[in-house]
């Protein structure tokens, strides 16, 4: 090789041909798509992520493609598509994993799962869910008034069961009570010590009975983000003492008849298996002496917790689990049959209220990115007279590029160059303060010290045994992605509790990524960004993305954020919800669009916040109106004004996307 060959040539070559070799499995291992993909989505030749529903083997969509056509029917980014089949199946694979453990365990019961309204509260994906549960008579959680009258609307199935729980007032008591007149399964869960005389009282009055629960408050202990679920100190539940309080006062008032579930929950998002089995034995002696003290039971509700695997790592982490649905499945059977045959017990019902583990999977959010910014790192061309701080800087670069020529470089001779780097750009600080260089000069100083570490950072991917500090250049050297959308409405776990969703391209990924970077959303908040990613079993605060090519949208996808985040976010800055879609592959290797609900417009969100679009219009048109009185405004111009003011009103809260791109 020529002695005088430029070093960043040399490795310009190698990334070249870095990116040549580049292979969608490639793509598949950087993003974790392998592993928390399950079998819904993958990557197809073309490099965009194929949507496959029901697995590898059975009918796909090709995600970019999709997008696409739904633009065409004027439903622009963000938009939030759900995949109707992926809930199906997971409702699916849910019993399908309890009738296995039960046949395996040869357990002398069945099981019988309910959904968590809270979960996602959105007509369309109720009714789905209802429709998509027949089979298995699946019924409704409810934790509100509300959410009460929506499960009672809904279920239709006699035999479904409609849970209980939350705050209870009279209303909430009697309504239940009612509805078991109608024909509806509704069990009232016990889990306040003062709803036991609401539900005597409202018993008495209305000479009707409701079907009984109690949560009991468990002691053993739990991990992760909601170990807080469990506990003496728990939000909900009866302690044992209370709880046999409760029978008491419902066998005094001849309701212990009544009393047909016990119920308990360990915390959203089980990482650890362990902790769930410890709860089963728990709760499942529980049982036994209910049953004994002389209420028929009949009912185990094991509550939610069924965890979802973000990360793909299978370990219990707050990201992850370190179980399977049909590990889950099994030990819930095994552990229930154990306590109830040495005790000589009924085998009761199985009841599971897994909200994340059915939703999560079955929407992905899409959104376009509006433009990206970077710290300069290109080198100016030399001027004459340049101060000697310039020159100092150069001199830094240049040494820095005459060591990339050494495959094994010293790393302390690095880590001298870059400290004289950030020296020379602290003198030219310094000496603009004093007013002995220019703005210009103080920008040029400012790019090539940015030089120097883009230098340093092009040698990281193939010289070893770098400081830490000279690996964390690359963070400096990121690239901020401008994602429209708002983070405190479409994806609020990631700001308030920072949870970890799986976030990558959804095409171009036959393209090796050359950019580091994370995303800033729309709202004018500082935590308004996305910069927690899934990294090789660690969290990274930065993700591998392409340059933006000019006039060709760069398009993302969030995964796995079905549940709660669409019922969770705010309207910070006035940004209201996105455009959504429900999508259901169709017989002739296309699809359908079941249902398409339009977002928020910026009227809904001002009305929202009880302003008056049409007020406001009014006071603007009568500023008009004066300006064009003052001779400050043309009256063309004003009617323009005016006509972008009544449009946009129209128009989502988000970004449009200009004509022709």
């Amino acid at each position: 090789m020529n002695a005088e060959t430029d070093p960043s040539e040399i490795i310009q070559n190698e990334r070249y041909q870095a990116k040549r070799n580049w292979t969608i499995a490639d793509s598949s291992m950087l993003y974790g798509l392998d592993k928390w993909g399950e079998h819904y989505f993958a990557i197809n030749q073309k490099g965009n992520i194929n949507i496959q529903p029901t697995g590898s083997k059975g009918q796909s969509l090709d995600l970019v493609d999709l997008v696409k056509e739904l633009k065409s029917r004027n439903l622009q980014l963000p938009l939030l598509i759900r995949f109707d089949d992926i809930l199906e199946d997971r409702i699916k694979q849910l019993h399908l994993a309890f009738a296995k453990a039960i046949s395996t365990y040869k357990y002398e019961g069945h099981y019988q799962g309910v959904f968590p309204v809270k979960c996602n509260q959105q007509r369309h994906v109720v009714e789905e869910i209802i429709n998509c549960g027949k089979p298995w008579k699946f019924g409704l959680e409810a934790g509100s008034k509300t959410e009460l009258l929506i499960a009672l609307a809904l279920i239709e199935s006699p035999k479904a069961l409609l849970i209980c729980n939350g705050y209870k007032d009279k209303c909430y008591i009697e309504t239940a009570i009612l509805s078991r007149q109608l024909g509806r399964q509704a069990i009232l869960v016990i889990e306040q010590v003062d709803e036991i005389e609401r539900i005597i009282l409202a018993s008495k009055e209305l000479g009707a009975a409701p079907l009984i629960g109690i949560r009991a408050k468990l002691s053993t202990r739990s991990s992760g983000r909601w170990a807080n679920s469990i506990g003496d100190n728990a939000k909900f539940g009866l302690c044992v003492p209370d709880i046999l309080k409760a029978v008491e006062k419902l066998n005094d008032a001849n309701l212990l008849t009544d009393l047909r579930l016990l119920h308990f929950h360990v915390g959203s998002q089980i990482n650890d298996i362990a902790i769930l089995k410890d709860a089963l034995q728990e709760a499942g002696q529980i049982y036994v002496e209910l049953k004994k003290a002389g209420a028929p039971m009949g009912y185990l509700d094991v509550g939610g917790g069924l965890g979802v695997d973000y990360d793909g790592s299978k370990t219990a982490t707050q990201a992850s689990t370190n179980y399977s649905l049909q590990n889950y499945a099994n030990d819930v059977v095994a552990t229930v049959k154990d306590c109830c045959q040495s005790n000589n017990i009924k085998m009761p019902i199985l009841i599971s209220e897994s909200g994340r583990a059915i939703a999560s999977h079955f929407s992905v959010l899409i959104f376009d990115i509006l433009g990206t910014s970077s710290v300069p790192s290109y080198v100016p061309k030399i001027q004459d007279h340049e101060s000697l701080i310039i020159r100092n800087l150069r001199e830094a670069l240049s040494f820095i590029n005459q060591v990339a020529k050494d495959k094994n470089p010293d790393h302390s001779i690095l880590q001298e160059a870059w400290n004289d780097a950030i020296k020379f750009k602290d003198d030219a600080l310094n000496a603009f303060r004093l007013g002995y260089i220019s703005l210009h000069e103080r920008a040029m100083a400012e790019q090539i010290t940015w030089a120097c570490a883009k230098a340093l950072t092009d040698m990281l991917p193939y010289k070893n045994s770098l400081t830490e500090e000279l690996t964390n250049l690359k963070s400096a050297l990121s690239v901020t992605y401008y994602a429209n959308l708002s983070v405190f409405r479409s994806a609020p776990d990631t700001w308030a509790i920072e949870q970890l969703f799986p976030i990558m391209p959804i095409h171009r990924l036959n393209e090796k990524p050359d950019q580091l970077g994370h995303f800033a959303d729309l709202t004018c908040d500082s935590d308004g960004k996305l910069a927690k990613f899934i990294g090789n079993s660690q969290v990274k605060s930065l993700l591998e993305l392409h340059q933006l090519k000019p006039n060709e949208n760069y398009l993302i996808g969030m995964f796995l954020a079905g549940a709660y985040q669409e019922v969770m976010g705010n309207l910070h800055n006035l940004f209201g919800s996105t455009n959504a879609v429900h999508v259901r592959l169709a017989n002739n290797g296309g699809y359908k669009l079941n249902h398409v609900v339009r977002g928020n417009t910026k009227s809904d969100v001002l009305e929202a916040m009880e302003h008056d679009p049409e007020q406001l219009l009014e006071r603007l048109r009568i500023n008009s109106e004066v300006a064009i009185q003052r001779g400050s405004l043309k009256i063309k111009d004003a009617q323009r004004l005016m006509d972008h003011l009544e449009t946009t009103l129209r128009q989502s809260t988000y970004l449009q996307e200009e004509k022709g791109l």
